[in-house]
């Protein structure tokens, strides 16, 4: 028991201490998950865009801002449905949004570029 009190009382004081620094500098685990860095380095490459995805922009009345601004930055990748594991480049199937999806979008994701291939709407 005696222990367990210097155990905590070096631990609750601990937390906190780290709590309130990475707090201070704007970290946070939401960057390390697969998701999120699959879109974080979606985002930072070059997009080209196939010429059915330009048509299907084009139908759909999406524009680049709103793909990047939205799709893509709250987007969900299903990678059930991926090939996460493809090389040279892995593909990915994005859907937007998370509940009740109204977009979907393939594309690949190489070193230097991501080439998106279709999008669909699905309702």
């Amino acid at each position: 028991m005696r222990k367990l009190k210097f155990f905590l009382i070096g631990l609750i004081p601990g937390l906190l201490l780290v709590f309130f620094i990475l707090n201070k500098k704007g970290a946070s685990c939401s960057g390390y998950l697969p998701n999120s860095r699959v879109i974080a380095e979606t985002l930072s490459k070059e997009m080209v865009y196939s010429p059915t995805f330009s048509e299907e922009m084009k139908l759909n009345n999406v524009d680049e801002k709103f793909l990047k601004d939205s799709i893509i930055t709250h987007g969900e990748v299903d990678f059930e449905r991926s090939e996460a594991q493809k090389k040279p480049c892995p593909s990915y199937i994005l859907v937007y949004p998370k509940k009740n999806p109204r977009f979907e979008i393939s594309y690949e994701k190489c070193k230097e570029q991501n080439t998106f291939n279709t999008l669909k709407k699905l309702r």
